[in-house]
């Protein structure tokens, strides 16, 4: 069974969805469980309900409170059937708090530099917020872009790691 529970951060609640194993199946800017697991891959999808999120829960509040690589060693479990969303996922894991790319930069760094729409896509499809961090993905220009769960947050959030 996985568990979730709710923290509550300066930009408002944090969800994340937890396996057995302490890793995250889901998390983003909501308490809506059921929303979040929409994001899951249907292979990855178990019944969830509260609990205690453990050391997950300890990275995030780290995180918030300046540790910016607090959340770098959290396990994710993210499936797709795609090889590039895969990759992409495993490189924007890899982008550093205060050193955002454009999603130019990005679908260059996951190895297909003419994939600028499937490295917006895999920003777009990502279950586990701030723990593959999407945030740090810009438009060529510079601009925010979208973000699911705010452009705020997106905002808050470079913000929170530029300062840091």
């Amino acid at each position: 069974m996985l568990v979730h529970s709710t923290l509550d951060t300066p930009i408002g609640p944090f969800t994340v969805v937890v396996s057995r194993t302490g890793t995250v199946r889901a998390a983003g800017f909501t308490t809506d469980v059921a929303e979040l697991m929409t994001l899951v891959h249907p292979a990855l999808r178990e019944p969830v309900g509260p609990g205690d999120p453990g050391e997950v829960g300890a990275a995030v509040v780290a995180y918030l409170g300046g540790d910016l690589t607090a959340i770098d060693a959290v396990g994710v479990e993210q499936h797709t059937a795609g090889a590039f969303m895969a990759q992409a996922w495993r490189v924007m894991r890899g982008i550093k708090p205060g050193a955002p790319v454009t999603y130019t930069g990005f679908a260059e760094l996951s190895g297909r530099p003419a994939a600028i729409r499937g490295a917006a896509s895999a920003c777009a499809r990502n279950p586990v917020a701030l723990f593959t961090p999407c945030h740090r993905v810009l438009r060529t220009d510079g601009s925010l872009g979208g973000y699911r769960w705010g452009l705020h947050v997106k905002e808050w959030l470079l913000k929170h790691e530029s300062v840091s």
